[in-house]
Formats: C-alpha cells, structure tokens, sequence
C-alpha cells in the first residue's frame, strides 16, 4: 500500500485483514488511464451502496419507531444520496487517498463529489467484506452520526417534500431531466428541470443533485408554504 492509502487507514481507524481490499475500493477506473476497469473500485462501490442503504434502514428503523413507511423513506432518502456520500468522504480526507489518472487527478478528481461518493461506497463494500457488517456500522456510525440526530426533525430536503407533496395533493410524481450542462469538468454546472404533471420550473446548480433540489424548491415556493 501507498503512503497515501496507509494514512487513510489510519484515518478509518481499522486495520484492514486484507489491504487489498482497501486498496481496490480507493482505485478510481481512470487509474492506469482506463486501461484495466476491472482493478476499479466499480463492484466494491457496488455492494457498498446496498450495505449503506441496509444499515440507514435499520438505524432510523430502530431511531424512529413511530413513523410510517414514508416518513422513513424519505430521511432514507436524505441519509444514502450521492452528496451526503461526499459529504462522508470529505470528512475523512478519503480525496487525498485516491488512486487517479494523472489526467484525472489535475482535472480536480480528488475533489469531485461524484468521484468521491463512489469511492465512500466503495470502501463499506470493502469494510463489510473485510470485517463484516459490525466494521462497515462503525464508519456508517462515525461519518453519519451528526446526519442521524439532525433527522429528529422532519428532513427538508426540497425533493423528498415536493415529493410528498405531489402524492398528498394527488398529483403525478415529479419527473427530472437534465436539458444543460456547461463549465469545465471540474467545475460543471448543471441546468435541469422538474415537471409535476402541469407545473414545471428549471434551476441551475453545481451538481445535478442541487439543480434538482433548487428545482424542486422553485415549485414548492411558488405553489405551497411548506
């Protein structure tokens, strides 16, 4: 292992039975310029979003047990998105451990929120495969602790409200679509639009994840106070 990657080993504060593991699951598919997808962290990131989905299931399962299915999926959906992934990886420093192109790297990879999300799945992948599901919980557990408490109140993510909002007024579920997307890789900016049968509205954002979310918040200002 690398300098880099031991440093982050430390950071988890485990010791891995296999560092390959680790290894792999820090191993972006532009390493070696693309030439050996296989060696990615792609599979690792994989199995590591269904383990990250099953222990936010049971943590709010067993942190709210007074709410309905939709309640619960809709902190769900608040606690496993792509940007709560980054936000996770970024607090670890797991940028700085990253195995990229030199062509990723000076295009700002280590930055990414995209590239970052993957590579935080991709390391419970490997924290499951190396130390079962009780290693994966307590980097879940440390990264998401503070998302955890802050859920004890209703979430207000604008998506999962304008979602809500759709099916509690009767209206068809709202529809994304990404019409633009502009500025260099490493600083894009997205334009989508979100329709919810008749109404619509497009907004712009660093990320389409945020488009969406400036989006969805455009409609529910216009057409509610929640």
């Amino acid at each position: 292992m690398s300098d880099r990657i031991k440093d982050f080993e430390a950071r988890l504060g485990r010791r891995f039975t296999d560092p390959a593991l680790l290894e792999r699951a820090l191993t972006h598919a532009s390493h070696g310029d693309g030439r050996s997808r296989s060696d990615s962290n792609e599979r690792l990131e994989f199995l590591g979003d269904r383990v990250l989905g099953l222990m936010a299931a049971e943590a709010l399962h067993e942190r709210f047990p007074g709410l309905d299915e939709g309640g619960l999926a809709s902190r769900l959906n608040a606690l496993v998105n792509k940007e709560a992934c980054a936000r996770a990886a970024r607090q670890v420093d797991l940028g700085e451990a990253l195995r990229l192109s030199p062509a990723e790297a000076r295009l700002g990879g280590r930055e990414k929120a995209s590239i970052l999300a993957d590579a935080c799945e991709a390391v419970i992948g490997a924290l499951y495969l190396d130390g079962g599901l009780e290693a994966a919980r307590g980097f879940f557990l440390a990264q998401w602790g503070e998302a955890l408490d802050n859920l004890a109140k209703r979430p207000r993510d604008a998506k999962s409200r304008l979602q809500e909002w759709a099916a509690r007024t009767g209206r068809p579920a709202p529809v994304y679509s990404v019409i633009a997307r502009s500025g260099p890789d490493h600083r894009p900016v997205f334009t989508v639009e979100v329709s919810v049968g008749a109404l619509n509205a497009q907004a712009e954002g660093a990320s389409k994840q945020a488009a969406e979310r400036a989006a969805a918040d455009l409609i529910l200002t216009a057409e509610t106070r929640l």
